[in-house]
């Protein structure tokens, strides 16, 4: 697989796809648009070693609903992780057998050398 998992109206997500300038055969799929399946999921959880690491604690409902003050486990993580697409990190780029989640300046390096 070979895919970038993204927002198209998040700015910090176009600023690192155009940093990163893909290959054509990478797949640019806007999560709001085209939800994660089930099978992509397991993929991505595979390669990060838990549904945790794909987790975003910024998203806005996290807090919301109360998230912040219950302990997660990970069948929750992956449920919510389906649920709404705003509980997964983001970008989260797949390439291959190699997974970065995330926007940090280290994560986003990596994502490039990889290319």
């Amino acid at each position: 697989m070979k895919t970038l998992f993204h927002l198209s109206n998040c700015n910090t997500c176009q600023r690192i796809i155009k940093g990163l300038n893909l290959r054509p055969d990478f797949v640019l799929q806007d999560i709001r648009d085209e939800p994660i399946t089930v099978n992509q999921l397991e993929i991505m959880m595979q390669l990060a070693g838990s549904y945790e690491a794909l987790f975003s604690r910024r998203a806005k409902l996290y807090r919301e609903r109360g998230l912040n003050n219950e302990v997660l486990t990970e069948d929750i993580y992956r449920e919510l992780l389906l649920e709404h697409y705003t509980f997964l990190q983001r970008p989260v780029m797949v390439n291959e057998d190699h997974i970065f989640v995330g926007n940090s300046k280290k994560t986003v390096a990596a994502a490039k050398a990889s290319l």
